[in-house]
């Protein structure tokens, strides 16, 4: 198409014409083995960082960002556990409930009597 130095001319005014921009994103405070890493990952693919960064990122934004969970059938973030879960892993650990230790009725009433 268009390069970012064509001009037009028009009854003697130069016209740049509109050119779409691609969205950049800005990463702060990367540590310096990370970059060390990054460029050394880049060398080895024979890429620049940045065309080693855009990449990276494209593969990650390729890959779905959910998994279906075999039991319940919900979606459910990858790596992550739903609140079902946790409880049910919980309730396998914890058989009884605790019988220890003061009421929490006991702890309200206590903290309110010391103001």
């Amino acid at each position: 198409m268009f390069d970012s130095r064509t001009k037009w001319f028009h009854y003697g005014v130069i016209l740049t014409p509109y050119l779409p921009t691609m969205p950049s994103l800005s990463i702060k405070n990367v540590p310096a083995d990370v970059i060390v890493g990054l460029r050394e990952r880049a060398a080895a693919n024979h890429r620049s960082l940045q065309g080693e960064l855009l990449a990276l990122v494209t593969q990650v934004a390729s890959q779905p960002v959910s998994i279906a969970d075999a039991e319940t059938g919900q979606r459910a973030r990858s790596g992550y556990k739903s609140i079902e879960q946790i409880a049910q892993e919980h309730r396998q650990q914890k058989k009884r409930p605790y019988r220890k230790g003061p009421r929490s009725t006991e702890l309200i009433r206590q903290d309110r009597d010391a103001r």
